[in-house]
């Protein structure tokens, strides 16, 4: 998947990825891509929470080796 900007949240715990993405976000225009990569196992739960709340949308995410990688999509 097409992306604009990459997060690296390995080894972060909740709430740092969550916070470290919004931020990012923030920086990015409507429309574009932030891939994010995150070890912490409860970011699967929280991403999909963050992105109901925000209106980001979460284009899909996927997990390999205990490491979970996010598409989400500025609004």
């Amino acid at each position: 998947m097409e992306f604009q900007k990459d997060l690296d949240a390995r080894g972060l715990n909740c709430p740092l990825p969550i916070l470290k993405a919004k931020k990012a976000l923030a920086d990015m225009q409507s429309g574009d891509v932030l891939r994010i990569m995150a070890t912490d196992p409860g970011s699967v739960r929280d991403f999909g929470a963050f992105a109901r709340q925000t209106g980001n949308e979460l284009l899909g995410h996927e997990e390999a080796n205990k490491e979970f990688t996010f598409f989400l999509k500025r609004k």
